[in-house]
């Protein structure tokens, strides 16, 4: 890859997560406005740690292929690199060996030669056991000190990388970067820095189009190109009927932060402060003002998830006024119920298994904390069992069966009929994950955690 530094680089970012989709037009735009990269997230934590533990993508293959097919076919056709990031949705080696083969058959189908850099980011249990007898990791809050148990019972480790081992392998010749997990900037940040921008406006930059079209008027329009040069950048979105604004920009800082002024990454801290805004036209914004600070020392963040035992569902509803007149209530001697069967039946108490019990349409997202008073008109009752093993999981489930479709209030001199969502009413949802590493390593280079290799491609496959 030719590394002559530039006056500008374009960042073409075409959605917020690989395989949510993109009109192939706004991509078009964007090679016709000279996009020098092209920039994609394949991955998150926001769906919880079920991806990251049993290492599956979230995504459909025919929706990776979709958009795939579509930006390598404008990468080469433009001649500018793509680079994926967080690939099969958690980044473990498996999900960027998913994405390299989906790449691999769209390339032969369609007769491009790239050559493809993968990108691992999954740590070994041992290595890191290693970094801990170091002293090397360390607990973000509010977590404590890390018990090297904790690394063995983790299926999957990932640490997320900064730029650095996505600019390498972009200087060894790569055309298509497929990187395990990084962080969401990071992979829009890479080409810019390595093309000799200034770090605050490019990590600035990369955090305001990580997700695409979401700092726009109208997110389910596309994405945005983001221009990065000397002393700032400037956004606009690829639809030309939608508009960036100020404030649309600059909320993008509130996402996914803990700081809307300053954000941490593994080399150092973004620092937008003194960052100003401005609007170029009714659809275009500059910024200036943006700083990077160059940590002291280096870190990767640790992603690890761990089964914490295996879980059943079941759905039943209620319509009945008299229960949903007194609803908490019945919810309480539900609970009481299956607690009382359980141990009558199958010998164990409640430290041998866990069910919660959530209300839809009363107050099963905020809990004591909703506001709305009165009875509601139709309730969603969702019983979730975890026990050690799917077969107790299942039969707690199944015991609190005729409960989930007649249990009465104390006060009502009938059994009343609930309605069961599906048949039959337990649904086993195999192994259940946690996450439970909140930590950082303190590395001796930016790239001795991740593992690059390189595959060419032919027009013949």
């Amino acid at each position: 890859m030719d590394n002559e530094r530039v006056d500008q680089v374009k960042v073409l970012a075409p959605t917020g997560m690989l395989g949510a989709g993109f009109p192939e037009a706004t991509i078009e735009r964007g090679l016709a406005l000279g996009a020098d990269v092209i920039s994609v997230d394949g991955g998150s934590t926001d769906s919880g740690p079920y991806y990251l533990g049993a290492s599956q993508p979230k995504t459909t293959r025919a929706a990776v292929a979709r958009d795939l097919r579509v930006l390598l076919k404008a990468a080469a056709g433009a001649g500018i690199p793509l680079i994926v990031g967080s690939c099969g949705t958690s980044g473990t080696d498996s999900g960027v060996d998913w994405v390299a083969g989906i790449v691999a058959d769209i390339l032969a189908a369609e007769g491009l030669r790239l050559k493809v850099a993968r990108v691992y980011s999954e740590q070994a249990t041992g290595a890191l056991l290693k970094c801990l007898d170091e002293g090397r990791i360390h607990a973000l809050p509010p977590l404590g000190e890390l018990d090297p148990q904790t690394l063995r019972s983790c299926t999957h480790i990932v640490g997320a990388m900064g730029h650095e081992p996505i600019v390498a392998a972009l200087e060894a010749g790569a055309q298509v970067v497929l990187a395990g997990r990084a962080t969401d900037t990071a992979i829009a940040a890479a080409y810019p820095l390595m093309k000799g921008m200034p770090a605050g406006p490019t990590w600035h930059a990369a955090k305001i189009i990580e997700c695409g079209g979401q700092c726009t008027s109208d997110p389910r329009a596309g994405g945005v190109l983001a221009t990065v040069d000397a002393d700032g950048f400037t956004i606009e979105p690829l639809d030309p009927t939608v508009a960036c604004t100020p404030i649309l920009v600059a909320a993008h800082m509130l996402y996914e932060t803990v700081d809307p002024f300053l954000m941490r990454e593994p080399d150092g801290t973004l620092d937008v402060r003194e960052a100003v805004y401005t609007a170029l036209d009714d659809r275009t914004v500059r910024v200036e003002g943006s700083r990077f600070h160059v940590a002291d020392q280096h870190t990767i963040k640790l992603e690890g998830a761990r089964i914490t035992g295996y879980e059943t569902m079941s759905f039943s509803a209620i319509r009945d006024p008299h229960i949903l007149a007194n609803i908490d209530g019945w919810a309480d001697l539900m609970r009481t119920m299956i607690r009382q069967r359980v141990e009558q039946t199958l010998g164990i108490g409640d430290d041998k298994y866990a069910f919660d019990l959530r209300l839809y349409g009363h107050n099963a997202i905020l809990g004591d904390l909703e506001p709305a008073v009165g009875p509601p008109r139709e309730v969603g009752v969702m019983l979730l069992v975890n026990a050690p093993d799917q077969s107790t999981a299942t039969a707690v489930a199944k015991i609190a069966n005729p409960l989930m479709l007649h249990l009465p209030t104390a006060d009502m001199d009938y059994l009343p009929s609930l309605a069961f969502a599906t048949s039959p009413a337990e649904v086993e949802r195999g192994p259940a994950y946690e996450f439970v590493l909140h930590h950082v390593v303190d590395t001796l280079t930016p790239t001795e955690m991740f593992r690059t290799e390189f595959e060419e491609t032919s027009p013949h496959g």
